[in-house]
Parts: structure tokens; sequence; C-alpha cells
């Protein structure tokens, strides 16, 4: 599984993969095992073929979320594989998933993080491994509280060092291991 294939098999087992193996497994976040072990993140798989379907659906699960406890529900993962599958075109979309947040009068409550297969930090090349922190087999909405967010940044000591951490573990990774990972082959 590359950047440049589209994964085979369900979505929705592919994301937990990733999930699991990835952003679990080398700790790219160390806030999101708690709440996966918990059962409190909702996957959400898109049938939206147009932009406008999933803003739609995005505002759907915003309210959603909105409106359930926490316990429940500490965030969603709307996965979409048919649309917004060009990195620009997701990215352009990504200020329509703000003003979403804006116009439900969200901001300082919920926010939307950003996965996609072609992820690419501005001022990074395509293929540098740093981007991988936010590359996922699909094009994902990720649904966040603030709330949440700001206790998880406040119990880990200096969150500044999670990025460094996680460019050293991908830098040691590399492009092949991170494939080998996913496709559930050792990394050396």
């Amino acid at each position: 599984m590359n950047d440049a294939t589209t994964p085979i098999g369900d979505p929705l087992a592919v994301t937990r993969n990733w999930l699991e193996k990835a952003v679990i497994g080398l700790n790219l976040c160390p806030f999101a095992k708690a709440v996966y072990v918990k059962q409190q993140v909702r996957f959400v798989l898109s049938d939206a073929s147009t932009p406008e379907a999933l803003l739609e659906e995005l505002i759907e699960e915003l309210v959603l979320l909105r409106d359930t406890p926490a316990e429940q529900i500490d965030t969603t993962l709307i996965i979409h594989p048919e649309v917004l599958t060009d990195f620009l075109e997701y990215n352009d979309f990504l200020e329509n998933a703000d003003a979403a947040v804006e116009t439900l009068d969200l901001q300082g409550i919920l926010q939307v993080a950003s996965f996609h297969p072609q992820y690419q930090f501005a001022g990074a090349a395509p293929d540098d491994v740093s981007n991988y922190t936010n590359r996922a087999p699909y094009p994902i909405l990720h649904l966040l509280r603030e709330d949440s967010v700001e206790r998880a940044v406040a119990a880990f000591p200096d969150p500044d060092v999670i990025i460094e951490r996680n460019i050293e573990t991908l830098d040691k990774l590399g492009v092949d291991g991170w494939n080998k990972l996913l496709a559930g082959d050792k990394p050396h």
C-alpha cells in the first residue's frame, strides 16, 4: 500500500488497521490509544461522491458530536473514499469544514483535523517521510473536541516533543518501513 495506489479491502477495516498500527502502534498521537480502547472513536464511512454531499454529512456529524457526551463519542473519523481524493481539492475543502464549525457556532468546542493519502506539509517535498504523520489510507476528516485536546495536551509535559519524536520515528522507519507496517510485515 502506498500513496500511488488505492488500498484493497473494506475502508473501515483498512482505516482501523492504520489507526492501530501507525497512529497508536508508532505512538504518533499519544492521546489516541485511550479513546480507542474505550471505544469512544466513531468511524463513519461516507458514501458522498461530491464535496457538497460530504459537507452535509460533516455538518450532521458535527451536530451529533456536539450533542453526544464525550464518554460515548469523544472523536469522529469521517472516511470519504469517493470524494476529495486529490489532495489540493481536499485541502481547499478544509476551508468549508472550518466554515461549518463557525456557522454552527462550534469554534472553541469542536475542530476538524485532516488526514489524506497524499498529505503534504507546506514546504515539504511530496516524498518527505514527515508527511506520513498526516497520511492515511483514505481521505479523513477527524472531528475533535477542543476540551479533550486541551486536557490531553495539559497532561503531556511538552507537546512540541511529539512532533519531533514523530519525525524521528518516521525517519528511522522510512517509506518502505511504513508500507510494510501497514501491510502487516515487520519493518526492519
